[in-house]
């Protein structure tokens, strides 16, 4: 694997909490604005354009990318952005209660996730790379990493800790309670670091598959030339990474009444806490526990907890063929609790909710080692990358 330091474009000392934003993708228009009010310096100015233009305006629209220019032009015009003068890699700690992680910033070949290098284990959908790709072509910048993981390495471990010894160039917590920390890694290092990582046969996409997608296609327009040959990406350790449940939401039934939709469920799962693999169901204003066995002849994409469900419930019973584009699923990050989904439930907004078991990252590991696909929306990793935080120009 190939890494690289890059020059980054980031937020002075002083501004870094006020800059440092949740990822463009985990909130809708409403929540971005709700957000960002009252602080110009938010990167949601820029990620979320649409939050500064009349509402209604499409965050697709040709308007909206032209905002997201302004805003990230108006933010080093000001000085809140400054530029490194050198290529670095950066330490990045995010801390969420007990749990830590430490990752490197670097910039990363997109040859590498054309050749397979980088292993990809979900489907991206070709609106969503669009927009990402119209978003690095207006603004001539990756403003948002990806998230990537490998397998535990000693010496990069060492080389991390002793950069992460050093005084911080950033150290807040969010309001959302998560703690957030930058070291700039000394530039006597950065061979060392190149040559440690290019001994990496392979890394993972655990998050940013439609940022790498949009990165590689913005690369092969541009002829791989210069800095357009490289995306921002974070890489973490693999053992400390959190993967949470990512939850199902179904509209309606499908026509069925009450006692069929049970009845049918009885064909494939057992009432309770019984078999080896298990989920939780909310219906009707209580939690029901559903559990089975796995078939024999299960696959490394069939033995997850997400397929089972959707192939022997979602899809023959409530009629949820594609879950990519059936728009009567939905989907809750295991960050938000039961209580909001069974919030969504009373209120009448959703039939029925399924709170899934998370997936571990051997699991996502094997099943990209495979060259198989996950169900979409199988991983919610957290804590969540923030974005503003390093601005890689190309």
């Amino acid at each position: 694997m190939t890494i690289r330091p890059f020059a980054a474009v980031r937020p002075n000392a002083g501004d870094a909490a006020l800059v440092a934003s949740v990822p463009y993708d985990v909130v809708d228009t409403a929540e971005a604005k709700a957000l960002a009010a009252g602080n110009p310096k938010s990167f949601l100015h820029v990620s979320r354009p649409e939050i500064d233009l009349p509402e209604g305006t499409d965050c697709s629209s040709p308007e909206a990318y032209r905002q997201a220019k302004r805003a990230l032009d108006a933010l080093i015009a000001g000085g809140t952005l400054v530029r490194d003068a050198e290529p670095r890699f950066y330490a990045y700690r995010q801390t969420m209660g007990a749990h830590v992680q430490t990752g490197i910033v670097a910039t990363f070949d997109t040859q590498d996730y054309l050749s397979g290098v980088l292993k990809q284990h979900e489907k991206t959908r070709k609106d969503k790379e669009d927009d990402r790709t119209r978003h690095i072509e207006t603004l001539s910048a990756h403003t948002g990493p990806a998230f990537l993981t490998y397998r535990d390495d000693k010496a990069i471990d060492a080389m991390v800790a002793d950069s992460c010894a050093e005084a911080p160039l950033y150290d807040f917590v969010a309001p959302d309670g998560i703690g957030h920390a930058v070291w700039a890694i000394k530039q006597s290092n950065n061979p060392a670091i190149e040559q440690l990582f290019s001994r990496i046969p392979v890394a993972y996409i655990a998050d940013g598959h439609h940022r790498s997608a949009a990165a590689s296609r913005y690369a092969k327009e541009h002829d791989f030339a210069g800095e357009s040959r490289w995306f921002m990406a974070v890489i973490f350790p693999a053992s400390q990474l959190k993967i949470l449940a990512y939850n199902r939401l179904i509209r309606d039934l499908n026509g069925l009444s009450d006692y069929e939709f049970l009845s049918r469920i009885a064909e494939n799962f057992t009432i309770g806490k019984k078999g080896t693999r298990n989920c939780r169901m909310y219906f009707r204003g209580k939690w029901t526990e559903l559990s089975w066995e796995l078939p024999a002849e299960a696959d490394v994409v069939g033995s997850l907890d997400v397929s089972y469900l959707q192939d022997r419930l979602l899809s023959p019973v409530l009629g949820i063929g594609d879950p990519r584009t059936d728009k009567r699923i939905s989907f809750m990050g295991g960050i938000r609790g039961d209580a909001e989904l069974a919030a969504k439930v009373d209120s009448g907004e959703q039939a029925v909710a399924f709170a899934m078991e998370p997936v571990t990252v051997e699991e996502m590991m094997a099943i990209a080692d495979a060259g198989a696909i996950m169900p979409p929306k199988s991983t919610w990793f957290e804590p969540k990358l923030r974005s503003g935080l390093f601005i890689h120009t190309v």
